[in-house]
């Protein structure tokens, strides 16, 4: 196979593979947001992410500074916004936290990943 052939089957597969990179469901956005520092303690943690979700295989925790799970334990993919989960939490205490997520979306990839926020007195 010729060069021009190659470059030629690698710009005709390109399309292809980008569809591939946007079938996971990755987080659009988060809150509290992704690093943020917040004054008020939230009551939830909310994640909406680029795909629908499925709701039996997608979760989400919130661990203290010290690894303890601190949420309600009640994760859930939003009725109608199955691109959003959330968890809700009790009131916080100053600090650093880490939301942690691990999702399938509806083309059955799973993507997972975590992100801190804080609490500030």
């Amino acid at each position: 196979m010729t060069c021009g052939k190659i470059v030629l089957l690698c710009l005709a597969l390109l399309p292809l593979w980008g569809r591939e990179a946007r079938a996971h469901a990755w987080p659009d956005h988060a809150s509290p947001a992704v690093g943020s520092t917040i004054h008020a303690p939230p009551t939830e943690v909310r994640i909406w992410f680029t795909q629908k979700l499925e709701p039996a295989f997608s979760t989400i925790r919130v661990l203290d500074g010290s690894g303890r799970q601190v949420d309600r334990n009640d994760p859930n993919v939003d009725a109608t916004d199955r691109t959003l989960i959330r968890v809700s939490l009790p009131p916080l205490q100053p600090g650093v936290y880490k939301a942690i997520w691990r999702v399938l979306s509806v083309d059955t990839h799973v993507t997972e990943g975590d992100f801190t926020f804080r609490v500030a007195p």
